[in-house]
């Protein structure tokens, strides 16, 4: 309402300013008019009445006549005039009173901002203290996207941050934000997908398969679309199609690929005949990985694979696999009680507890 009123007080001042001296009557112009000619004239005669150069009786005619002009050109310059400045003023007075609201209305509405919120000084200048806890820093971020909700660059900046805070349901609203003001993208699918597949605890929903799909039709070689394609394969039990998947990714792929470590450890995961041995080196290469990737590695590999061997604990070389991938990533204790499931699940098998316990002295791991 502050503004508003501002405003109205300029438009008033604007419209005094120029009704103001249209106001003022203009005074008449003593020299070069009609009349005064002939007041010189009257006085002209009397000058020649006092010096005899002509008679009394021609004199007074002679004022008489110009007695008459003088009067009928008064009158006509007093009411031109007149009319004239009173139809000028009217206009004017008009054009000011109406034209001048109009025209500010109109070139406020096309070329300002009338919705905007407010955004004060001090939140101008106001910048983000980096000292002070990840959470609050989120928050004032939401709280500026709250009266901001078109700001696509903020929605790109807060979705990985809310995903990697554990936040996935916040997460997929902030990337699909992202996508509607920020434009679509083949990364901003696979994000979004990620997203939804982690509010579902780690399972590729039907909805995160679709972002992926969208990922892939947009770009072709989209890493994080297409291992998610192959673990959406990997749960619906198709495991000849997962590793379809991710043997194409692997050939197409360069040697120093961050992701590569995290595809053959998929591929030794489906059991899939070609798949490269799961090295110390290629676990030890996740450790190098970025958060969201060692993320994924840390799901994919051996998340699911510990509960894929408590379901089916007759996998002796899932086991050991599985012990490895905690010792080369330096989690002991988690290898130590990988190794206890693993001898509790294959107790009754003999050759399978030998098998076992071969290849935990391999380890180091054999006490």
């Amino acid at each position: 309402m502050t503004l508003w009123f501002v405003f109205a007080l300029m438009t008033v001042a604007a419209i005094f300013a120029v009704l103001w001296p249209l106001s003022r009557s203009s005074s008449a112009q003593p020299g070069g008019s009609e009349a005064v000619v002939y007041r010189d004239q009257l006085a002209e005669i009397d000058r020649d009445v006092a010096a005899g150069l002509i008679g009394v009786s021609e004199a007074e005619a002679a004022r008489v006549e110009i007695g008459r002009r003088l009067l009928a050109a008064a009158e006509g310059q007093r009411d031109l005039p007149a009319r004239s400045n009173l139809s000028l003023r009217r206009a004017s007075a008009i054009v000011a009173l109406v034209g001048l609201p109009i025209a500010a209305v109109t070139f406020y509405l096309a070329f300002g901002s009338p919705w905007l919120g407010d955004f004060p000084l001090a939140s101008r200048t106001r910048t983000a203290d980096v000292n002070q806890p990840l959470d609050n820093m989120v928050a004032q971020v939401e709280a500026h996207l709250e009266k901001n909700p078109a700001d696509g660059r903020g929605w790109t900046v807060l979705a990985p941050v809310l995903a990697r805070l554990g936040r996935y349901e916040d997460a997929v609203r902030a990337y699909r934000n992202a996508i509607t003001y920020a434009g679509d993208g083949a990364e901003r699918r696979s994000d979004l997908g990620e997203a939804l597949a982690g509010a579902a605890g780690g399972v590729v929903t039907a909805e995160a398969k679709a972002e992926f799909e969208r990922a892939v039709a947009q770009s072709a070689d989209e890493p994080k679309a297409n291992y998610f394609l192959g673990l959406a394969a990997e749960q619906d039990g198709r495991q000849a199609d997962a590793a379809a998947i991710w043997r194409g990714m692997l050939a197409k792929a360069s040697a120093d690929a961050p992701w590569r470590p995290l595809i053959e450890a998929a591929l030794t995961r489906v059991g899939d005949p070609a798949a490269p041995a799961l090295s110390n080196d290629a676990v030890a290469a996740a450790k190098d990985m970025s958060e969201a990737d060692r993320g994924a590695m840390i799901r994919g590999m051996v998340d699911r694979l510990a509960t894929r061997l408590k379901q089916d604990g007759d996998d002796v070389e899932g086991w050991l696999r599985l012990v490895r991938a905690y010792m080369v990533m330096g989690e002991r204790d988690k290898a130590v009680s990988a190794l206890t499931d693993a001898r509790q699940a294959v107790a009754n098998d003999a050759e399978r507890l030998r098998q076992l316990n071969e290849g935990l002295k391999n380890l180091g791991l054999d006490g």
